[in-house]
């Protein structure tokens, strides 16, 4: 099956903007194919304004999310692997939806020999999980 994160971001990012607020994307700036101003990310994460009067041609696709918006004044083309979203929430109020870490493509710094860590207790792999949203 194809993953469900494009899908439910799709669908918070219609209630969020049929509610009258302001969708926010937190991304994680250090997965490969990230491409976003970097003078604006801190801490390894930026937040992006994706309501319809802050960005141009708005398209989040089963892979990838991306706009054009303006920071600094200056029109700039943005591209966000659906993987490098850690969230997406409402500016006013907080909710939204925190995405749990995907296996993928890290960003150039990371070793690709290195194994990953094996889960813990309690989490079997594969096993999906919800979390709740307040």
């Amino acid at each position: 099956m194809t993953p469900s994160r494009p899908y439910i971001m799709r669908a918070l990012y219609e209630w969020i903007v049929d509610n009258g607020c302001t969708p926010y994307l937190l991304v994680d700036a250090g997965i490969r194919g990230v491409d976003v101003p970097r003078q604006y990310v801190k801490d390894g994460q930026i937040v992006l304004n994706i309501s319809p009067s802050a960005v141009i041609d708005l398209n989040i696709s089963n892979d990838l999310v991306y706009f054009n918006g303006r920071f600094g004044g200056v029109p700039t083309d943005i591209s966000v692997p659906v993987n490098a979203v850690v969230g997406i929430y409402a500016r006013e109020n907080g909710q939204g939806m925190v995405f749990e870490a995907e296996e993928g493509p890290q960003g150039p710094d990371d070793d690709p020999d290195q194994t990953p860590p094996e889960s813990g207790p309690g989490k079997p792999e594969g096993r999906p999980s919800l979390k709740i949203v307040k």
